[in-house]
This record gives structure tokens, C-alpha cells and sequence, in this order.
């Protein structure tokens, strides 16, 4: 067998759909989506999904199996989609991952820490704290239950210090303790392929994407979402700032600048985060040959020839 995870990456709006149908007809397997955004039903048009015809194409896992109401996390995620993945190579020899949510990616290649699922009432202690004494009130306990990641944490990210103040109480051990970052070992090979584009084709595309999903009834979809805007599956990019434009506080062509403006925050966000990744094999997605002469080199090194 040939026993690896193939694993295609990169910005929002660089291209990964249909180069990673290709590969995923080439291997002959599903695609596992890592997209944090794409795995809930209600968002479709606003995250991009797969179309009707591309999931008929090929099988996707991860794809609309959520709903908006429903908590998910990258540490979830980690616990679902491994047996899917360890499945798909058992069968086909490989699997596909195919996404750009860093936590995702990460859960998948390198492991989330053992932390256990916040009960509701842990959580809804910490936010009473909050609302009463304020961020510096959070820095102060966490100094005092975990004076080690105190000096890790970004002290004014108030919801990374509720985190590590929620983990704490609830396990009564440091979240340091818990939270180590150490890599776990997988029962498969990772090949790590990064789709990029020159800035300015980058934005480009990011920019004409938005306008296609404004076309496509973007609008209309977040005008359904509206009442239940609190969410946080709903604190994202092209839901936020047509919230805004329902609220009277920005025109529709300001809120979709502002969504052209985000992604592509969002997309350079993306790339400082890939580039610290030393694995990552880079190509321009039009770069077919290149993608695929890299997988049939893998794959013969384990004399399995695609």
C-alpha cells in the first residue's frame, strides 16, 4: 500500500478546487475537506462550496455536514476525519486533503492537544468573569492558576486568555500542562503541496471571486442568516460586513469592498502561516505537470505507479 496523504493547500480564492479533482481522479479516492467555513450547509454561496457538479464529480467528505448551530472545533474535527482518511487509504492506496483552514490542516498532519470539550457552565462562568472584571481581571487569574502560558499569551487576545482560563478550570491543571504543540506520530506519510499566485493575480481573483458571489445571491444568503448573526460560525468574512450593511452602518458597496478588502487580509494571513512550513512543496495551481510528476515520484518510491 501505498499508505500517504497527499495533502493540497493554500490561500482563499488561489485555485485548489479543480486542480484537486484532478489528483483526486488520478488517485482514484475522495477529497477530505479542511475548510472550517465549508463544512456548514446554511453558507454555501459566502464559503465558496463545492458546486452540485464538482460533488458529483468526485466524493467529498466535510462538505455541508454541519450546521451553523452546531459548536465544531479543529480538535473535533481531528477526531472525525482520521478514521475517514485512514479508511480512504486502506482502499485506495492514498488519500486527499484539500483546504486552507490552518487549524484544520494542522489537526490533521500534525495533532491537537488532548484538551477536553468546555462544558457550557465552565464556559459561562468565564464570560460572567469577564463581563465583571474586565481583560485585566482575565490576565490576573490566569497569572495566578498558569504563570507559565501567561507569559506565552497574547495578553490582549481576551478570548485566548478565556480559553486558557475555561481549560484550567475545568481540568484544575495548567493549560500549559495540556497544551505541549508536540507533533503526533500518523500511521501515514504526508506529502504537503501548496498552491500559490503572484500578489497581484491573487487579489485579482480574490476580488472578482467576491463580485461572482454577489452575483450568486451572497446577499440574499446572509439576509436568511441575519437573526441568527450571533453565532460564531457566522463571524466571518462575507457575513460580517453584509450584517453591517443591514444595520444601517455601511452602504452594499462599501460592505462589498470590505469583503474584498478582508479575504484578501485573510489570504495573507494564510501565507504567513503556510510559509513557516518548511514541507510544503509550492506550485502556480496552472502547474499540472509539475503536481502530478511530484505525486507519481512519490508514489514510486514506494514502487506503486499511478
Amino acid at each position: 500500500m501505498n499508505n500517504t496523504l497527499f495533502v493540497i493547500l493554500g490561500p482563499t480564492g488561489v485555485g485548489k478546487t479543480e486542480i484537486s479533482l484532478r489528483v483526486a481522479e488520478r488517485l482514484g479516492c475522495a477529497i477530505v475537506s479542511s475548510d472550517s467555513r465549508q463544512i456548514y450547509r446554511e453558507t454555501k454561496i459566502g464559503t465558496a462550496a463545492p458546486t452540485e457538479e464538482e460533488l458529483a464529480r468526485v466524493k467529498h467528505h466535510f462538505i455541508g455536514t454541519r450546521s451553523i448551530t452546531e459548536h465544531y472545533s479543529s480538535g473535533q474535527y481531528e477526531l472525525d476525519a482520521l478514521p475517514i482518511i485512514e479508511e480512504e487509504i486502506a482502499q485506495c492506496g492514498s488519500a486527499l486533503l484539500v483546504g486552507g483552514s490552518m487549524l484544520y490542516i494542522d489537526a490533521i498532519c500534525k495533532g491537537i492537544d488532548d484538551i477536553p470539550t468546555i462544558l457550557p457552565e465552565v464556559r459561562q462562568d468565564v464570560i460572567d468573569l469577564y463581563n465583571e472584571v474586565g481583560i485585566e481581571g482575565l490576565r490576573a487569574q490566569l497569572q495566578l492558576l498558569d504563570p507559565v502560558h501567561y507569559t506565552r499569551v497574547d495578553l490582549a487576545n481576551a478570548k485566548r486568555i478565556m480559553h486558557a482560563l475555561e481549560v484550567c478550570i475545568q481540568t484544575g491543571r495548567p493549560f500549559s500542562e495540556l497544551h505541549t504543540g508536540q507533533a503526533k506520530k500518523r500511521p501515514f506519510d504526508i506529502v504537503k503541496i501548496g498552491l500559490n499566485r503572484e500578489r497581484e493575480e491573487l487579489y485579482d481573483r480574490i476580488n472578482r471571486r467576491v463580485l461572482q458571489m454577489i452575483d450568486d445571491g451572497l446577499e440574499e444568503e446572509a439576509r436568511g442568516l441575519y437573526p441568527q448573526r450571533e453565532l460564531n460560525a457566522l463571524n466571518t468574512v462575507g457575513y460580517k460586513e453584509m450584517f453591517n450593511y443591514f444595520d444601517g452602518e455601511w452602504t452594499r458597496e462599501f460592505a462589498i469592498q470590505m469583503i474584498q478588502q478582508n479575504s484578501r487580509r485573510y489570504a495573507k494571513k494564510q501565507l504567513t502561516w503556510f510559509n513557516r512550513d518548511p514541507e510544503i512543496h509550492w506550485f502556480h495551481p496552472d502547474e499540472h505537470e509539475g503536481i502530478f510528476e511530484l505525486i507519481k515520484k512519490t508514489e514510486e518510491q514506494k514502487d506503486i505507479k499511478i
